[in-house]
């Protein structure tokens, strides 16, 4: 079992979200054993307090005074109420968690405004995998914890997804046909790491365009998927307006993502390597607490990088490259970005093994860079005008 960097607050009850599998029951039963332990997934139990959640009063003992965990409280987003009336009148603290947002935002999450703060579980990072990284392993199986524990990865990972397909997707009755959500599914994942086309998706997977978007609405608030819009902050050139796509986990892309005699490897794997940095720039901005946005620059006429951070701890520009040997004209896209905003920090993390410095650019080998991420992330503060 490896360490989590999560921090919690002490005395205030919260949310923790994250996907299915990232690890936030076996973190919390670790870190608080003591706590009484409510698993909506229990069917009895769910029955009970979805027929009548004020029952959950009577499940705390009347002196009780540690946590009270809720696992996959989207479940029943009625018992909400009841858990602002026990956190009001019985001082008790909760640990809430949840694979989803969907329900809690459409019935009450805003109930405990002020009262619960909310956290995040992700995939593992480099950091917490220490000495067990290995970036061919990440590429392709990604970073869920339990494939550093199954025999065989693979075989986990397509059993990931047929999991969500049947106990979220149909048990929730997000969609009805499960063909076609499986051939969507398929459909967007051509779509990762590249310019968000619905239109086109839905052409793809043969299915009307508005219940593709439909689709992507479920992906995100499954928190199975993200979108990164432009970086368009004080824009001096013409932008593009769509955003880019992501799947949370690189291992979960691989799997879903078709592959056979047409498809060029080196394509899948520099997909896999920009969608490694994406999960791990969003893992260590929320553990860390950095405070960033997270965006990526595209003008009009084809200049890009890939990832841009926006926040009060500066502004940071991420260029990924697969390759070992980086010519000039790769850089163009940093290079115009430093024109825009002369105030940012540089970086290429690249295939190489030796750190370099072009003009004000600096080039790190992939490995040490994903390593040192925290670090290279808390740059010093930026003076930036207006928004």
């Amino acid at each position: 079992m490896y360490s989590r960097i999560i921090t919690f607050p002490k005395a205030k009850s919260f949310f923790l979200f994250g996907p299915r599998a990232t690890g936030k029951t076996t973190w919390l039963q670790q870190v608080f054993p003591s706590a009484l332990y409510i698993d909506l997934l229990e069917s009895e139990l769910y029955s009970l307090l979805l027929a009548s959640p004020s029952r959950l009063a009577q499940m705390i003992p009347p002196a009780f005074s540690d946590w009270v965990i809720i696992d996959e409280v989207q479940r029943i987003p009625d018992l909400l109420n009841e858990v602002h009336r026990l956190i009001e009148q019985r001082k008790i603290q909760f640990i809430l968690t949840g694979s989803s947002a969907r329900k809690l935002r459409a019935k009450g999450v805003n109930l405990l405004a002020g009262r619960a703060l909310t956290r995040f579980m992700y995939p593992l990072t480099t950091e917490e995998l220490g000495q067990d990284f290995s970036l061919r392993t990440s590429l392709q199986f990604g970073h869920l914890p339990a494939i550093y524990s199954e025999p065989d990865p693979a075989d986990y990972l397509a059993s990931y997804i047929r999991t969500y397909l049947r106990e979220e997707v149909q048990l929730e009755g997000l969609t009805r046909n499960l063909q076609v959500f499986a051939r969507f599914l398929e459909a967007a994942s051509f779509s990762q790491a590249a310019i968000l086309n619905i239109t086109e998706v839905a052409r793809e997977c043969r299915a009307n365009r508005k219940l593709v978007e439909q689709y992507f609405f479920i992906l995100e608030d499954l928190l199975l998927a993200h979108r990164l819009p432009v970086f368009t902050k004080r824009a001096k050139r013409r932008m593009v307006g769509h955003p880019k796509f992501y799947l949370f986990d690189v291992g979960v892309y691989r799997t879903i993502r078709p592959k056979g005699p047409l498809d060029r490897p080196e394509e899948i794997e520099g997909t896999a390597l920009e969608t490694l940095v994406f999960q791990e720039l969003m893992a260590v901005n929320g553990l860390h607490r950095l405070g960033y946005d997270l965006y990526y620059w595209r003008t009009a006429n084809g200049q890009e990088v890939d990832f841009i951070l926006y926040g009060e701890s500066g502004l940071v520009a991420i260029e990924v490259k697969r390759a070992a040997k980086i010519r000039i004209k790769e850089l163009k896209g940093l290079k115009a970005f430093a024109r825009d905003y002369p105030q940012a920090t540089l970086y290429m993390f690249y295939g190489g093994d030796k750190e370099m410095f072009i003009e004000n650019i600096t080039l790190i080998p992939i490995e040490k860079a994903l390593a040192e991420l925290p670090k290279l992330l808390q740059v010093e503060p930026t003076q930036i005008s207006g928004t």
